[in-house]
């Protein structure tokens, strides 16, 4: 069974990363300046040890419970994204099982990122990374800070000493036509690239997390530089799905 799980999924990831390459050829960007982050959050264990052995090494959880529970068993060399809304009263437990949050979606969940990676500063080593959350859909259901007040965020993030604020992060309003979501893309990355010359050297602002399943190569046109991918590699294999 296990041989079948990996041989699926080596094809899987073999067709994205083709379709990734072509992306980056119509975009004139090289395909090593994208990062596959593949969303776990639907599939058990056994099915997500089986990235890191076909070269895959970054994963993504949408609640921060379930990737503690994987980071546990899962080899200690795979890159944890957190994806999914984080509480402030779980920022302890999982800052140092992180590689970075995608996520931040609020002043004060900034706050407490930053309090706390002062607090652990010893054990963590590093500055922590993180991507600020844009609502650029405007869809209530989602979390993310509107477009509009994210350029008022400037004097927040200068005052961030132990994190390190690496970008943003979006998701576009599903759609069958993945062209739809270009536009949200590409008010992202300008927004992006408005926000770099205004906050200091220490937050270098050289991430964008856009693409998912549906719309990951408009996302890399647009110049994602994190595509979060679950359905695309995962669908089937216990309801795989992002």
């Amino acid at each position: 069974m296990d041989e079948d799980l990996r041989g699926i999924l080596s094809e899987r990831l073999r067709d994205v990363r083709g379709r990734v390459a072509a992306a980056c050829a119509r975009a004139e960007r090289s395909p090593e300046g994208v990062t596959l982050v593949a969303v776990t959050k639907t599939v058990p264990v056994e099915v997500a040890r089986i990235m890191p052995q076909l070269g895959l090494w970054d994963l993504g959880e949408n609640r921060p419970q379930e990737l503690w529970r994987k980071a546990a068993v899962l080899p200690a060399t795979v890159r944890w994204h957190l994806i999914g809304h984080l509480q402030r009263n779980k920022v302890e437990r999982t800052l140092w099982q992180v590689d970075m949050i995608h996520s931040v979606d609020s002043v004060r969940l900034l706050e407490a990122v930053e309090a706390e990676a002062v607090r652990q500063a010893v054990r963590l080593g590093r500055g922590v990374s993180v991507l600020l959350e844009v609502n650029a859909s405007r869809e209530p259901s989602k979390h993310g800070f509107a477009p509009e007040d994210v350029p008022a965020l400037v004097p927040e993030i200068n005052k961030l000493h132990n994190v390190r604020v690496r970008g943003l992060m979006t998701m576009a309003a599903y759609d069958e036509d993945p062209e739809k979501s270009r536009p949200t893309f590409a008010q992202v990355r300008q927004l992006r690239d408005r926000l770099r010359g205004e906050v200091s050297p220490a937050h270098p602002l050289d991430h964008l997390s856009m693409g998912m399943s549906n719309d990951f190569e408009v996302g890399i046109e647009e110049g994602a530089t994190l595509v979060r991918l679950g359905t695309v590699l995962f669908e089937g294999l216990a309801g795989g799905n992002a």
